[in-house]
């Protein structure tokens, strides 16, 4: 029987937020697909416009069934996940010197998006059941641990470093929420910190060039520097109110790369300036502290959890992505949620949305 209370509990703040997010993102794509361009790209505005009402599809399905089944089925989805990413190393699609996406007749999935959520469900589901007052031993760290490398050890194969680090992020900040107790979190941190710098030796060439052209973008101009050079430029040209809609130069004359997908917020700095961009960095700031509302007011363990992955997924993605195009930040392949170009991103946003509502419209169930 239907329960009336799901509809007395919905949070159309949330779902406002998220259409708010979604449209300014659509907005945001026709200029950076079409300004200025002889041969506008409108089939990548036309195929986001496809992911967006897929992604309302699933987010509405997401919400319709009890997040409590979410604990239930949390492994099996987790193996789903990393067998997609398996199959994407054996038969995967290889572009631009990696192997990320699964054809799946007309449509291109990148399993590696579908995965951050499988590692919320089963992180969530794994601490639910093992927090304590006094925090996580290492005993009980195996585990998660475990389950992190897995999905990590894959995606860095493919190679999608970035992407892994994001997993790893997720996974550690899901961690300190549930606590760890001090004498382990402190060798955790001096041991890690004594093993960070032999990193520098496992790291591909290309990946080392890009974190020291990080430090001196000039050195090479044309070549690793190209992205953060014009990036700046764009996000400085719109000072204070910006060029205006459709008015980008940057953009308009092809000279910012990836303006539809990694580099898209300098898109938004450059047509509406600082005032523009401050506003739509509140937003998502709203958007985030609205997810961690949820997460308070929730008394259920899974969904406290899930909630908190949900949001640190989200802030980390639109950290990563922000620090890259100020140049604060290696470049790496981190789209900015709600407003970047690609399916796969869009689907995994809207999933994670379908689960906050489905979380904050269920608290009843548990007051």
């Amino acid at each position: 029987m239907f329960d009336r209370r799901l509809v007395k509990c919905f949070d159309w703040g949330l779902l406002g937020l998220t259409v708010l997010l979604g449209t300014f993102g659509l907005i945001t794509l026709y200029s950076a697909a079409t300004a200025g361009k002889v041969t506008p790209q409108t089939t990548i505005y036309m195929k986001q416009l496809i992911w967006y009402a897929g992604g309302l599809v699933v987010m509405t399905v997401s919400f319709l069934f009890s997040y409590k089944l979410l604990e239930r089925w949390a492994y099996p989805l987790f193996i789903l996940c990393n067998s997609l990413l398996v199959w994407v190393l054996l038969f995967g699609r290889y572009i631009g010197g990696s192997r990320r996406w699964l054809v799946i007749g007309p449509l291109s999935i990148q399993p590696s998006e579908l995965i951050k959520v499988a590692v919320i469900l089963v992180l969530a589901r794994y601490y639910a059941r093992h927090v304590k007052t006094g925090g996580l031993n290492y005993r009980q760290l195996m585990m998660p641990v475990f389950l992190t490398a897995i999905p990590f050890a894959l995606i860095v194969n493919q190679p999608d470093l970035g992407t892994a680090m994001m997993v790893a992020l997720i996974a550690g900040t899901m961690t300190m929420f549930v606590k760890i107790e001090k004498r382990t979190l402190m060798t955790l941190v001096v041991t890690g910190a004594m093993i960070a710098p032999s990193g520098w030796f496992l790291l591909k060439d290309y990946q080392k060039r890009r974190i020291l052209t990080l430090l001196d973008p000039a050195s090479d101009p044309l070549g690793a520097g190209y992205h953060i050079i014009q990036s700046k430029i764009a996000i400085g040209s719109g000072q204070l109110t910006g060029k205006g809609y459709l008015m980008g130069t940057q953009n308009g004359l092809s000279f910012l790369p990836e303006q539809h997908t990694d580099f898209i917020f300098s898109v938004v700095a450059e047509e509406w300036g600082l005032m523009g961009a401050a506003v739509l960095l509140l937003t998502l700031f709203v958007f985030l502290l609205w997810g961690l509302n949820i997460a308070h007011c929730c008394r259920d363990p899974f969904g406290k959890v899930v909630a908190v992955g949900i949001v640190a997924m989200i802030f980390w993605q639109m950290f990563i992505n922000i620090g890259m195009v100020m140049g604060l930040m290696p470049v790496v392949g981190m789209p900015l949620p709600f407003i970047s170009y690609g399916g796969s991103s869009i689907l995994t946003i809207m999933i994670c949305v379908g689960i906050l509502l489905n979380i904050s419209m269920r608290r009843f169930m548990f007051e």
